[in-house]
């Protein structure tokens, strides 16, 4: 009922005036309620808006399907899926190039802003990302890593420079080739989930499928295949309210996976989580990329977690990417000072693995030779102990110089007979963590073999120790 719908029954022995006022009073009292009503409603929906609504961007909801006229969008253009060419993003400029002319000629990102009052997102941005790797954008609040995710699919539109994936440049698309793009090519799963509230799991999976106007059994089949992918098979009748945090990310995760896109933007999506239910998440993320080797982008401010997830990282720091290597190119070569202050205290045991501190045998012998054969080439060469390979390279045991001569002066002359098979090997990505318990329980250098068995090096106590200690070295 509307306010001014009010009909008031006069009391006996009321006048019309204080009948007047009584009404007006109860009118004011109605609109007050209302207002009140509005406020509370637009308080608790006012979030949920803004997530869907962020959500519903990225899928353009609403556009129709246009034929994407720009050449290069098929598969097969190269190794590199995307590459990033002199990316560059300033806020709050009227004439963003008069920024770009101050940066090139040295100025830094702070005076710029205190000079022009413009802010300085991203400048001069160049890397690539291969088909099927997990990148990760990492630095702390304000690098740009969320900013130059997002200027990827032009949620944020880029003041210059080039974003190209299979060879279409993304930034010259038009508003329907940019819609057409969105829908086939790349999707996001946000930090905030962004779910429809009403609907379903199994509806929620499939929203961007119905969106793009595929059947429903269609639909739902493809939505069951990645519910059950993400762990959440039995729950696709339930209503996001009735889930826990963890469970509504991988809803997220699975309406990404079931649009089946070459590309997913990951933002933060689990920073929001409890760490327990984070490590699950990054471990069904590993699982899931194994499995289907998508194209991912994942933006983290977690050194551990970027460390643990990122096949590559690109560490960033005031608008510009620092360095970009590998967890163990990162940890072993800092570029910078930042970097090295960035590293600090990451336990080097658990991302450094036997590949990175081993060293190549300088010497084998093979099951062929004879005792005294090895005997010397060990003597030659100073070695107290020696690989046994076949002559494909395959390990078959280590000899000893003191078993070697022993050997001899029993009369043996086959290697086989005094070699100790009983050895105990590692792959070159087991991590340096587990190397300890084995060093010290043996007194024999370490094998590290490929799953042919074929011997890639050998790792001794003091490359461990050394690993461990240090601190990488600044460029």
């Amino acid at each position: 009922m509307n306010s001014g719908d009010v009909e008031i029954v006069r009391r006996p022995g009321e006048s019309k005036l204080t009948s007047s006022k009584r009404i007006k009073k109860i009118k004011r009292r109605i609109t007050e309620t209302e207002n009140h009503l509005d406020r509370s409603l637009n308080d608790l929906i006012s979030p949920l808006s803004n997530s869907i609504g962020e959500f519903l961007i990225g899928l353009n909801l609403g556009s129709k399907v246009a034929v994407l006229q720009t050449t290069g969008m098929d598969e097969g253009s190269g190794e590199d899926k995307i590459v990033v060419k002199g990316l560059s993003k300033i806020f709050n400029a009227h004439h963003p190039e008069k920024i770009l002319s101050l940066l090139k000629q040295g100025m830094g990102k702070e005076d710029i802003l205190s000079e022009t009052g413009a802010t300085v997102g991203l400048y001069d941005i160049d890397f690539s990302v291969k088909k099927g790797e997990l990148f990760v954008l990492m630095g702390l609040s304000g690098s740009g890593k969320s900013t130059l995710e997002r200027c990827i699919n032009r949620l944020i539109e880029p003041t210059s420079g080039q974003i190209l994936i299979d060879g279409a440049d993304v930034l010259k698309m038009t508003s329907d080739e940019l819609r057409y793009f969105r829908k086939i090519k790349i999707s996001m799963v946000f930090q905030n989930f962004a779910l429809l509230p009403n609907k379903t799991v199994l509806d929620n999976v499939v929203f961007g499928l119905e969106v793009q106007g595929i059947p429903k059994d269609e639909r739902y089949e493809a939505g069951m295949r990645v519910i059950e992918l993400v762990g959440l098979k039995g729950y696709e009748s339930m209503k996001p309210a009735e889930l826990s945090g963890g469970m509504k990310q991988r809803v997220g995760l699975a309406r990404a996976l079931a649009t089946d896109t070459d590309i997913i933007l990951m933002d933060e999506a689990f920073s929001a989580l409890d760490p327990l239910i984070r490590r699950d998440m990054q471990d069904e993320l590993l699982e899931i990329q194994g499995r289907m080797h998508k194209t991912i982008i994942f933006v983290t401010h977690d050194l551990d977690e970027a460390l643990r997830l990122g096949d590559r990282i690109a560490l960033m720091n005031n608008g510009q990417i620092v360095q970009i290597g590998t967890a163990e190119e990162i940890l072993t070569n800092p570029a910078d000072d930042y970097v090295l202050r960035f590293i600090e205290g990451v336990d080097r045991g658990k991302v450094l693995t036997c590949q990175n501190i081993m060293k190549k045998a300088l010497l084998t012998v093979t099951v062929g030779q004879g005792l005294r054969t090895a005997l010397v080439l060990m003597k030659d060469a100073s070695l107290s102990t020696i690989p046994v390979v076949d002559r494909s390279n395959v390990f078959q045991g280590l000899l000893d110089a003191d078993d070697a001569l022993r050997g001899i002066k029993e009369g043996k002359t086959k290697i086989m007979e005094v070699a100790n098979i009983d050895i105990q090997t590692v792959l070159p990505d087991t991590a340096v963590e587990f190397l300890i318990p084995i060093l010290i329980v043996t007194n024999y250098p370490i094998p590290v073999l490929n799953e042919e068995r074929k011997l890639k090096g050998l790792i001794v106590p003091g490359m461990v120790i050394s690993a461990l200690n240090a601190t990488g070295g600044v460029n």
